[in-house]
């Protein structure tokens, strides 16, 4: 699955007109898409220097910050939507951002790599590491501090007073898996709201 494709699929249950924060938006495309298709304002929230420039050459409104540090320069409820697209799996303070996430933000989406997926549950049972599309790293040098699945999310979710307000997978393909999405689904997307 494309990185496009992701972008499309998610921003398909972003609302229009939403003020949206991307925490880790890269290179700023997600936000960019969803400013140009959707009406969307907001900023993006990034680290790496390049990725900055980027965002701002393409008009989006960004901020370099650690995510580690937390989210206190937002004040609660800045936003309608907080994005958390293939970044919580990066992130050493994971289940702190998921409350910073429901803070400043109405309702927050997470999408990461769902470490169930079939092939690599294939991949564990012959003894090695998957390496596929979604985790395209060996297991040595891979940016990843964490790996999850479908389930192990839901888990995470209620702990922190979290209502899902929709859960769903994609595939390969960036098509919608509902039915066992935790083996089906190579991103695993959430939509939580506060508790």
């Amino acid at each position: 699955m494309t990185e496009k494709t992701t972008m499309k699929a998610i921003a398909q249950i972003v609302p229009q007109g939403a003020r949206v924060l991307d925490l880790g938006c890269g290179d700023g495309s997600l936000l960019a898409y969803l400013q140009r298709e959707h009406g969307c304002t907001g900023y993006g929230v990034e680290i790496d220097d390049a990725n900055v420039l980027a965002c701002v050459r393409r008009g989006v409104n960004v901020v370099q910050l650690n995510l580690d540090e937390g989210l206190a320069i937002f004040e609660d409820d800045s936003f309608d939507v907080v994005l958390q697209i293939n970044t919580l799996q990066h992130l050493r303070n994971a289940e702190v951002m998921l409350r910073e996430t429901a803070r400043v933000g109405k309702s927050g989406i997470v999408a990461f790599p769902n470490f169930a997926h079939w092939p690599n549950r294939l991949s564990i049972l012959r003894g090695r590491m998957p390496v596929t599309r979604k985790l395209p790293y060996q297991w040595y040098d891979t940016p990843n501090i964490r790996v999850g699945t479908f389930k192990d999310f839901e888990v995470l979710a209620r702990k922190n007073r979290l209502n899902v307000a929709d859960a769903f997978g994609l595939d390969e393909n960036g098509v919608v898996v509902r039915t066992l999405p935790n083996v089906f689904a190579s991103t695993a997307v959430f939509c939580l709201e506060r508790g």
